[in-house]
């Protein structure tokens, strides 16, 4: 029996400049969001239906440890002081938990939920995202709303560059309207 070949994505993002791989099957608007399984700061295992009934911001950084990864999760974290209690925003990385962890103490992150996709690759792969030649997850803005559908998505182009901050949190407001 052969294996089951993982698809390749090219021409889509680039890394200072460089064309990268992304490994995983693309998703789009209008999706079922597809089950994931990864870690949190404890090393607990956490799912995305354990957010069932929540609208859902996922903010995916290559690692928080970069300047610019490090300002996209403080920043999703202020935007999580402002939300509801129907939104839950993560971010998920393929740093390791302890990593994660000593993130949040430094920054005094504490509304973001930080999550670590390190073990077995899942989310990165269901939802397209891991880089073939870094291992590590392309930088992008994911919104799913209560009923688990896909409604916003922006891979960033770049993976040095911040995500379009204006146009997530305009997407967000339509789906919690």
């Amino acid at each position: 029996m052969e294996p089951t070949r993982i698809p390749e994505r090219k021409d889509l993002v680039t890394f200072k400049g460089e064309p990268i791989i992304l490994l995983g099957q693309g998703l789009k608007v209008g999706d079922k969001a597809p089950e994931f399984h990864v870690v949190d700061n404890d090393m607990n295992p956490v799912k995305l239906s354990d957010f069932s009934g929540k609208v859902v911001l996922i903010s995916v950084t290559p690692s928080v440890d970069t300047p610019v990864c490090n300002l996209q999760a403080s920043r999703f974290n202020q935007l999580a002081t402002k939300v509801s209690e129907d939104v839950v925003i993560l971010n998920v990385s393929m740093d390791l938990p302890f990593a994660l962890g000593r993130w949040c103490a430094a920054t005094g992150s504490e509304q973001i939920k930080t999550l670590s996709d390190y073990q077995e690759r899942d989310f990165g792969l269901k939802y397209g995202l891991l880089v073939k030649e870094l291992k590590l997850l392309a930088r992008s803005v994911w919104l799913i709303d209560s009923k688990g559908v896909i409604r916003y998505i922006e891979l960033v182009p770049e993976m040095t560059h911040e995500p379009d901050y204006d146009k997530a949190l305009e997407a967000l407001k339509q789906v919690i309207s």
